[in-house]
């Protein structure tokens, strides 16, 4: 590409290498949480939500587990401050819950953010000023002296109005645009408010580092968290927390390895929402980590419900492939995949397993409420026979013979690619039912009859073509006895019969379903199905139907 030596890499790495998180093998616990959705997420929004909207996603936020959320930026905006004092005024947060706010280091901009917080319970005040070279140089044309100073006046401020202010306060601190700023220079920022504040066991406070524009791989962040992790002062009274964005879409990775490296807390959104690529995603980081076994103190068992309302409050579409949320991430088109699936589901039927270790699926959709019933097993004409089998078997209790399976999956196959389509659950069935079961043209059975002596003697009536005939056969059994009379009758002969048959459904009530496959002269298959709630009457039409469609060639 043209212009790449325009680019350079204006990260900055520790002075000392910190990679002890890369001796970690996985996180071992869940984070505290804080969703940033109605901050952070909201500012993104084409059109943010208005009172009401902010209203139900914060309940929504305080039912999947969230102990910490960012409401607002309430001295920016009006909705913002009308919708803190109806959290507080109402009584809608609750008793082990921490709002919390945003706010530049200014005193106008913190006296009006200590006027919405009158009489809250429990809540972080989050102070924040730009640390990067570049927005030193180009923007406040300060020196690191002057930067810091911003901070420094800024906490004396949050702890003076704090005191003057009814309420329950905990102070954060974040070095805006971190990623971009020499770590000595982070350091020394976060130790000088830090000296201001000077946190105790009792009174904890949040520095936090966020990836504001991610410049970086992922490796490169860890370092840097480690190394802060390692030298900052009032370590063991200081909360670090991550705030990773987007912009090289690894947000997720930095959140990750920022974890391993020291960050006990995460700051992020539902599916990564946020200004630009977006924030860190916290349902994908949540279920990964539930994906290895750890609780991650989030419900998102009902994915569905979260998706729509998200959807619904933000104007915003969760894309198909989206991990774990998207409407394809559990589906299976192609056929090698379907039969793994197929067989692995059926592994753990078998051996009551209790992990879960299924090809293809990282976790149990059922866990978070998706289905497998079109959510798993999804057809179209790159489809095999065992992701076929799999919906007939699963929806409509019909186990058909491998050799059927294979048949049917190049009918199925076919009508997928004739009209450049997935093909339903039901449009399967309807395809299986008009091509195998009950067959009744040109000879339509009708009942039969036997009388056993030294071989059966059954006489079977049919209808051939509008007339209706009794024939007689005989073998040594019922089902021989009526295929004998048809070959005689019909003129024709088959060879290898195969006959499979069970119950379609558990239950005294249950129809019995029987499969015949039958070998023509030339070696080709034909295939027939039958249903009635008589086994014998089921095989009987199952023989017709496969004898039907070797007619029919």
């Amino acid at each position: 590409m043209k212009n790449v030596d325009k680019y350079a890499r204006g990260y900055f790495m520790p002075p000392e290498m910190s990679l002890n998180w890369a001796k970690k093998e996985y996180i071992t616990e869940a984070p505290t949480w804080c969703s940033v959705d109605l901050r952070d997420g909201n500012q993104a929004l084409v059109v943010p939500m208005n009172l009401e909207e902010k209203l139900e996603y914060f309940q929504m936020l305080v039912e999947i587990g969230f102990k910490e959320i960012e409401v607002g930026f309430p001295a920016a905006s009006e909705t913002e401050y009308v919708f803190l004092r109806r959290l507080i005024e109402d009584n809608l947060i609750p008793d082990d819950v921490t709002i919390q706010v945003l706010t530049q280091s200014r005193e106008h901009i913190i006296q009006k953010t200590f006027e919405s917080l009158r009489g809250a319970k429990s809540a972080v005040v989050h102070l924040y000023n730009s640390t990067s070279v570049a927005q030193r140089e180009q923007v406040f044309r300060k020196s690191k002296e002057e930067i810091i100073e911003i901070a420094v006046s800024g906490a004396k401020l949050l702890q003076k109005y704090a005191e003057e202010t009814e309420g329950n306060f905990k102070f954060q601190y974040s070095p805006e645009s971190f990623t971009g700023t020499e770590i000595n220079f982070a350091l020394d920022i976060c130790n000088a408010v830090l000296d201001v504040w000077k946190p105790t066991a009792d009174n904890k406070v949040i520095i936090n580092l966020p990836a504001t524009v991610e410049m970086s791989m992922p490796h490169v962040y860890a370092s840097q968290i480690e190394y802060m992790s390692n030298h900052l002062d009032y370590r063991e009274n200081v909360i670090l927390s991550l705030h990773p964005h987007n912009d090289r879409g690894t947000g997720v990775a930095d959140a990750e390895l920022g974890l391993l490296a020291g960050g006990e807390r995460i700051e992020g959104t539902l599916f990564g929402n946020g200004e630009r690529t977006g924030n860190v995603d916290v349902v994908t980081l949540a279920l990964n980590m539930f994906s290895h076994g750890v609780d991650p103190k989030l419900n998102f068992e009902n994915i569905l419900e979260i998706i729509e309302v998200y959807e619904r409050m933000t104007k915003m579409k969760i894309n198909e492939r989206q991990p774990y949320a998207g409407k394809l991430v559990f589906a299976a088109f192609s056929g090698s995949h379907q039969d793994a699936i197929a067989k692995g589901m059926k592994w753990r039927e078998e051996k009551d397993c209790e992990k879960w270790t299924v090809p293809y699926l990282l976790i149990d959709p059922k866990d978070i409420g998706r289905e497998y019933e079109g959510d798993v097993i999804r057809i179209n004409s790159q489809s095999g026979k065992g992701g076929i089998g799999y919906v007939l078997e699963q929806q409509y209790g019909l186990d058909l013979p491998p050799k059927m399976r294979e048949s049917f999956g190049y009918i199925v196959k076919d009508e997928s690619d004739k009209f450049q389509k997935e093909l339903l659950p039901d449009e399967i069935y309807g395809i299986f039912m008009k091509e195998y079961v009950n067959v009744s043209t040109p000879v339509e059975f009708l009942h039969y009859a036997y009388t056993k002596s030294d071989d059966y003697e059954t006489k079977v009536t049919v209808n051939i073509k509008g007339e209706v005939e009794e024939l007689t056969g005989f073998g040594n059994g019922r089902f021989d006895a009526i295929n004998n009379a048809l070959q005689q009758k019909l003129g024709i002969q088959y060879s290898d019969l195969v006959y499979k048959e069970h119950a379609q459904e558990t239950g005294s009530k249950s129809n019995a379903v029987s499969y015949v496959g039958i070998t023509a002269a030339d070696g080709s298959v034909y295939w027939g199905s039958g249903i009635d709630a008589d086994i014998m009457t089921s095989s009987v039409k199952a023989l017709c139907s496969a004898v039907n469609n070797l007619l029919k060639g």
